[in-house]
């Protein structure tokens, strides 16, 4: 390969990853992907092959925005290779954009397994991680993957806590872990405990509408009363149907699974009906600080899941930097305020080159078996996949937030921890205020 840090040009080519995989044949996998018949075991060499793809643009491209820092980072700490077993392997990186697109990830997926016979393949999307995930173990390639929550990654693919899979990995928190801190959030002030819910049609939102793990089921076992209005398509621009059903329901809590430009159109769209509530807490949607400089004033209040922020008391196994000093980083190199995911962008290349260190990295099995046993702490707090109840997944530590106005003129708003009880090892740093208290 001519360029060891190459990004992944535009494909227009398309592969339905069922044909891809159909019968899991190595004829079959060859011919549905056009690519000739290849043998994953390959011999040892000095050069290990890291694949990694994410949606570095399209839709979900906020969830991907540290992600070029990251790796330059990553790039720079591997420059003199990794050191395994008193062998020096050179590193070669494979970067890919999936485009947010979920046929886009089945190209890749044939792209990093088939093709650049990748030793171990980093996921960063969930919709990437299934269909590179499904080709990677019918040709047995580690892959660890993580951003998205475990149901939605688990169970797309049919598989249980209890079965797992051959090679593949991830870490992440779970739904169930989201409505514990949403619902300990909204027990902790007084409203009608009537919620209003909607969710985008992809993994991770059907992960959040599951009536069992999801939130319809964390809502009524808490006393609450949902009011639906089910999933949504992805590119919807129209929320009125969903905001007349919450008005005339009388809801005072809106939750449920959008992104941010979503909920920018469904709260200008409330504005203009009317429509007042106590309580926004929705997954995803305010995970950015742009999502809320994008509200305006109105952003004041808006409350949500946290994976990471500089107060959690956690260290990089790789740099010893703590998370204030990582989103310092952030801030002085980029001049844009700290986001949630660059805690994540980080602890998968922990994760991913502790289980390389591990293992005989050109044995496949070695590497798999490494992943299994990881126990480490790292930038987001302990990745434990070694006895962990659901196999092939390290549960990872959540908390509940809302987003205030700064003090300081640093930023507009600020992200502050106010509920904990998941995770009493993150301090909390302020109480949950109803809207009503903040116009």
């Amino acid at each position: 390969m001519t360029d060891q840090h190459r990004l992944l040009n535009t494909s227009t080519t398309r592969i339905n990853r069922r044909t891809l995989l159909k019968g899991a044949g190595a004829a079959g996998v060859a011919s549905a992907a056009n690519f000739p018949l290849v043998n994953v075991a390959r011999a040892a060499s000095n050069t290990l092959k890291i694949g990694w793809v994410g949606c570095l643009s399209g839709v979900r491209a906020p969830f991907a925005e540290p992600d070029s820092w990251v790796h330059e980072r990553i790039k720079a700490y591997l420059k003199d290779g990794l050191k395994i077993g008193g062998k020096n392997y050179a590193v070669e990186f494979v970067i890919k954009d999936n485009q947010s697109d979920p046929n886009r990830s089945s190209v890749v997926a044939s792209e990093l397994v088939l093709r650049e016979k990748c030793d171990l393949i980093l996921i960063e999307d969930g919709d990437a991680a299934i269909p590179v995930g499904e080709l990677a173990d019918a040709r047995g390639i580690p892959t660890l993957s993580t951003m998205v929550p475990w149901q939605g990654w688990m169970f797309p693919r049919k598989s249980t806590p209890d079965k797992g899979f051959p090679y593949s990995f991830h870490f992440f928190w779970g739904a169930d872990d989201v409505v514990k801190n949403f619902v300990g959030m909204w027990q902790s002030v007084e409203t009608n405990k009537k919620v209003g819910t909607l969710y985008i049609d992809n993994p991770p939102g059907t992960a959040f509408s599951d009536a069992k793990l999801g939130l319809p089921g964390g809502i009524k076992q808490a006393g609450f009363q949902e009011l639906s209005a089910g999933l949504f398509q992805i590119a919807t621009d129209d929320f009125s149907n969903q905001v007349s059903a919450f008005k005339n329901g009388g809801v005072d809590i809106v939750s449920g699974f959008t992104y941010g430009n979503h909920w920018v159109t469904l709260w200008n769209q409330a504005a203009q009906a009317g429509f007042k509530t106590q309580i926004c807490t929705v997954a995803a949607a305010f995970l950015f600080p742009s999502a809320l400089n994008a509200l305006g004033d109105r952003g004041d209040g808006m409350s949500t899941e946290v994976w990471w922020t500089p107060a959690y008391p956690f260290k990089s196994s790789l740099t010893g930097q703590t998370a204030a000093e990582l989103a310092a980083e952030w801030e002085k190199t980029t001049g844009k305020q700290w986001t949630q995911p660059i805690g994540y962008a980080h602890a998968l290349w922990e994760a991913g080159i502790a289980a390389l260190r591990n293992s005989d990295p050109k044995d496949k099995n070695s590497l798999r078996d490494a992943i299994a046993g990881l126990d480490i702490e790292t930038i987001v707090g302990p990745v434990k996949f070694k006895g962990s109840p659901i196999k092939n997944v390290a549960v990872t530590s959540l908390s509940g937030g809302q987003w205030r106005k700064a003090k300081s003129g640093k930023s507009k708003y600020e992200l502050l921890i106010v509920h904990n009880g998941t995770a009493p090892f993150i301090p909390k740093q302020a109480e949950l205020a109803l809207l009503s208290k903040l116009a």
